[in-house]
């Protein structure tokens, strides 16, 4: 059966999190089909990954004979996280907006991940994996929007999780998730409840769809 890595990266709980209440309607639907199936999940607010250190990033450039104990202990940890990303036949991914980018613990989990000669490099070690990013956000950053260029969530994962570790990507965008509780939004609050309500059935589509995909 297929195993599925789902990371979320919310700091908010449960279904104060837009992005964790889709992934979690994503993750419903995909269990559903894979019911003896495994998931692989990582919470990274409640279980941060460590930041790169010099240790950590070093060591991918060193031969292990020639390692000091703290590089070897440093990249044990960064190949444990890449090892679930090789092992995974799907990726799923919360990736809310904070201060126009992506959570600080998301990064740190891709610097750990991102290993030339092994994900990244002519020939990626977990190439053309699916994986999806729900990726929330307060307003909305679409084109033709005024603040089109302060979207720096879609724009660097597709060089990242595309154009470097070479996985087969694809987003679902919930937005405008502030309009309920910024009364300066209230006129959006009809536009937040269309695009949640579509994020939703987009994770219960595309995870019976990838699913379906794999098991063919």
């Amino acid at each position: 059966m297929a195993t599925l890595l789902h990371i979320d990266s919310s700091v908010f709980p449960g279904e104060a999190s837009s992005s964790r209440s889709v992934t979690a309607a994503f993750r419903k639907s995909w269990e559903e089909q894979h019911p003896e199936g495994t998931v692989i999940y990582r919470d990274l607010a409640a279980d941060p990954v460590p930041h790169i250190t010099a240790d950590a990033w070093s060591a991918g450039y060193a031969a292990p004979s020639e390692r000091t104990p703290e590089q070897s202990a440093a990249f044990a940890a960064r190949v444990k996280l890449i090892e679930e990303l090789e092992q995974a036949d799907a990726v799923l991914i919360g990736a809310p907006m904070y201060n126009f980018s992506i959570p600080s613990t998301l990064k740190a989990w891709l610097d750990s991940v991102l290993l030339l000669g092994r994900t990244a490099g002519e020939t990626p070690s977990a190439q053309g994996t699916p994986v999806v990013v729900v990726a929330s956000r307060g307003g909305s950053y679409a084109p033709g929007t005024p603040r089109e260029g302060f979207e720096f969530v879609q724009n660097y994962l597709e060089a990242v999780l595309k154009g470097t570790l070479g996985l087969d990507l694809d987003f679902i965008v919930p937005e405008l998730t502030m309009a309920p509780r910024n009364p300066a939004m209230s006129d959006l609050v009809p536009l937040y409840e269309a695009s949640r309500e579509r994020a939703f059935e987009d994770a219960t589509t595309k995870a019976k769809e990838l699913a379906e995909r794999l098991a063919a």
